[in-house]
């Protein structure tokens, strides 16, 4: 039942991302037959030095969505505080449901069954523009995001050019 239901809503959220596309991405099915796997490019937020990247990522939705989080990883290479070296991005909304057990994040700022997958790639946008080194996923992004600012933008911007080379 839960997963009828949510592929319903995903079957829904896809419909509605196709009639009034979102600046920033665009979202489909990996494989038409499977409503819970999605590919997004993520286009590099102007005015920040992923500008002009085409960064694809993978949503891969649980069985009992909305409930719980879909996760995402990014396939393109990208360097940043908050993504894993392996592409998996690190952001509250994506965390599962509930208090923090670290207690670094509060109960709202993590999933909630209102997220949507634009409200999701919204915030990945946001993160991009705006890296949280307090929290990172990947140490290494973080350390040079806050000691050698100009070497991580040299490292971002071969990942832009990556990018533009394997659309």
């Amino acid at each position: 039942m839960a997963t009828d239901q949510a592929a319903l809503l995903l079957r829904r959220q896809l419909a509605e991302l196709n009639k009034s596309p979102v600046e920033g991405f665009s979202a489909g099915l990996i494989d038409d037959d499977d409503l819970f796997k999605w590919e997004v490019l993520v286009i590099g937020p102007q005015e920040t030095i992923y500008e002009g990247g085409f960064f694809k990522a993978h949503l891969n939705f649980p069985k009992d969505y909305p409930q719980r989080p879909p996760k995402m990883k990014f396939i393109s290479e990208i360097w940043h505080p908050n993504i894993h070296a392996d592409g998996e991005v690190c952001i509250s909304i994506l965390h599962e449901p509930g208090e923090d057990k670290y207690g670094y994040e509060r109960a709202e700022e993590r999933w909630l069954p209102v997220h949507t997958v634009e409200t999701i790639m919204l915030s990945v946008i946001s993160m991009l523009a705006d890296p949280n080194d307090s929290s990172p996923a990947n140490v290494d992004a973080a350390k040079q995001w806050r000691e050698s600012r100009s070497e991580f933008k040299k490292r971002v911007k071969r990942c832009v050019r990556k990018s533009q080379e394997n659309l």
